[in-house]
């Protein structure tokens, strides 16, 4: 990837999603665990999520929201010289999952690497692509935020089995001139409260043993009470640093589209902010908490809906497990 010279910045040149098709829905759960449609609702905000077929790994789904984002971009995979996955989720330990999709796409001339940022991984990802594309190193980036939560979910834990789906998001990052495209970025973390969000078995820590296994440890273990408090308050910060760098007002935000990670949460953000209903996109009510692909997957169905156009002003921002946050204002 040669450096090219002179002051630039990046853009989203093109957007796409794919969910499975497959659709697990709270009625679905009444009949799994001790809980009802109407507590998952009241506390969550979500009413059903898509599920991964058994073959389909994250790769597939990324790759298929690749190839919408490509086509809407109108770019080629040879012309594509950077993939970034953000995924919590990976097809192995190793490779990188941004490695399978650049193979089974023929993105040749890419470098790929994954981000581990949690539900946080599709801005932090953004943001490394734009200070690469600042710095001369890339041209054209593919940015993916893909999950299958449903492969480390627990299915018996009532607390948490309801609240993810699956799902990928992607985007194509190219050049642009100052001024345009991205205005400000934002990432941070506290690593004090990792196990408030976190799957403690699988890694180096603690290897998976048909103990730990029995004892379904491998799943995602989650203190909700404690993440809620936390995450409200970050997002919130996040979302008035990029507005200060930018020296932009939130009644100049045309959009804010917020991690799903729960609908209290989103309300919490969108009432500290001081945003009207109107201008925050939510979906989580038909795809659950995707993690890191619930940014890209919103603003997506988003514009093709038509509710988000060019030259709107998009504020997006997420919290997630490390404890990871950030936000990236845009204009699109």
């Amino acid at each position: 990837m040669m450096p090219d010279s002179g002051p630039r910045n990046a853009r989203f040149a093109g957007l796409g999603y794919y969910l499975p098709e497959a659709v697990l829905t709270n009625l679905d759960f009444e009949k799994m665990v001790d809980t009802s449609d109407e507590w998952i609702v009241t506390r969550t905000g979500i009413r059903e999520r898509h599920i991964a077929k058994a073959e389909e790994a994250s790769s597939d789904l990324a790759i298929n929201a690749a190839r919408k984002a490509m086509a809407d971009a109108r770019v080629d995979a040879k012309d594509i010289d950077l993939i970034v996955v953000g995924t919590a989720t990976p097809d192995y330990p190793f490779p990188s999952t941004a490695t399978v999709v650049q193979n089974k796409i023929g993105a040749k001339n890419a470098a790929a690497f994954d981000v581990a940022g949690a539900c946080s991984g599709f801005i932090y990802a953004v943001t490394i692509v734009q200070s690469m594309i600042i710095a001369g190193k890339s041209r054209r980036a593919l940015v993916i935020g893909v999950e299958t939560l449903s492969r480390i979910t627990d299915y018996t834990d009532r607390a948490t089995c309801v609240l993810f789906g699956d799902g990928a998001g992607a985007v194509i990052m190219e050049a642009c001139e100052p001024g345009e495209g991205i205005l400000a970025t934002y990432m941070k973390s506290d690593g004090t409260y990792a196990d408030l969000l976190y799957q403690p078995v699988g890694g180096s820590r603690t290897p998976l043993t048909e103990e730990r296994i029995r004892n379904r440890e491998q799943f995602i273990k989650m203190k909700g009470d404690g993440l809620f408090k936390y995450a409200v308050k970050a997002m919130v910060d996040a979302a008035q640093t990029v507005l200060r760098d930018a020296n932009v007002k939130v009644s100049d935000i045309d959009f804010v589209i917020p991690h799903q990670a729960n609908l209290r949460i989103i309300e919490g953000v969108r009432n500290r902010l001081g945003v009207p209903p109107e201008k925050t996109i939510v979906n989580i009510d038909r795809v659950g908490n995707t993690s890191t692909a619930s940014i890209p997957i919103a603003f997506c169905e988003a514009r093709d809906k038509g509710i988000i156009k060019h030259g709107d002003r998009i504020l997006m921002v997420a919290f997630g497990g490390g404890l990871t946050w950030g936000a990236v204002l845009l204009k699109y």
